[in-house]
């Protein structure tokens, strides 16, 4: 392995001094940002480090065999099959654009075997219809900053980062007769979704007075949120609700999904309510024609009605 190699950080280097391992992770990360940003680059450091360990170049020369004698090692630490595959996501790409750039005559890792995840292997706890009720419930008496936290992820099935980042201008245009949040999501696609009643009641108790900026505040300091804050005050309520179980912001989201289908909302209207990638069933029809009318926030305010 080039001497230049450096485990510690993959971001602070001259090109000039670059090694071509180094400029390709380098060139790789720069088309993230946030939080994939952050984790795409701990996964690299992982794999420069292994690497670093085993004597060999983290680009050049390495080989499908190499690269499944690391998922092996990543399997021997004790990390779960999708664990494994997550830590891969990183050192995937890095590889497939190294090929794609022409760094590598091929793709080492396009052939290595993951473990097969299971469906049922999640470890995301959920909650049914009458644990979200009460978790909405509950998280009105603690402060508005919570209430509107919880209806954010609950209701709009927002992340963590999403919600925290929410500001009052976001949620204040009305497009045919709805009332819309906008938002910059995963992978900074842009989205849009209609803001019902019962959410619009707490965005609004949460604003108070304030007419911009954002909206979800420390009910202690004024200052914005941050994801950190998010699975804070998440636990918070789940405690008071008395929901014997770790419930994370995550949690809200899958809640809200599962519940929405529960509630009788279409497989593809779901889809548009979670913002989920998957071209397989979101490519071929048109997001922007008549998803705020049958969105499946309406089917699931009205089915949790009463909150």
């Amino acid at each position: 392995m080039s001497g230049t190699t450096s485990t510690t950080t993959l971001l602070p280097f001259q090109p000039a001094s670059m090694s071509t391992a180094q400029l390709a992770a380098v060139s790789y990360l720069a088309r993230y940002s946030g939080h994939t940003h952050t984790l795409y680059a701990y996964e690299l450091r992982q794999w420069f480090s292994w690497c670093e360990m085993h004597g060999l170049d983290p680009l050049v020369g390495v080989q499908r065999a190499h690269v499944e004698l690391y998922i092996r090692q990543l399997t021997d630490r004790g990390l779960m099959d999708s664990s494994v595959v997550t830590m891969m996501h990183g050192v995937r790409g890095f590889f497939r654009f190294a090929h794609i750039d022409g760094l590598i005559p091929s793709d080492p890792a396009v052939y290595a075997r993951l473990p097969k995840v299971h469906r049922d292997e999640s470890r995301t706890q959920g909650l049914d219809r009458l644990e979200l009720i009460r978790f909405l419930q509950v998280s009105q008496t603690i402060t508005v900053h919570h209430g509107a936290l919880a209806f954010l992820l609950g209701i709009n099935a927002l992340r963590a980062s999403e919600a925290a980042a929410v500001r009052i201008e976001d949620y204040a245009e009305t497009m045919r007769g709805h009332r819309v949040l906008h938002l910059v999501g995963k992978g900074n696609k842009p989205a849009t979704m209609p803001v019902t009643v019962p959410v619009l009641r707490v965005l609004e108790a949460c604003r108070g007075e304030r007419a911009s900026g954002r909206l979800i505040l420390r009910p202690l300091t004024g200052n914005p949120i941050d994801r950190r804050d998010v699975y804070r005050m998440v636990a918070r309520i789940a405690k008071t609700a008395g929901i014997p179980r770790h419930i994370s912001p995550h949690s809200l989201r899958h809640a809200a999904i599962t519940n929405a289908l529960d509630a009788g909302v279409p497989l593809r209207d779901a889809q548009i309510l979670a913002r989920h990638a998957d071209p397989r069933t979101t490519e071929h029809y048109d997001r922007a024609r008549g998803n705020l009318d049958r969105h499946g926030v309406h089917f699931l305010t009205a089915y949790v009605a009463g909150v």
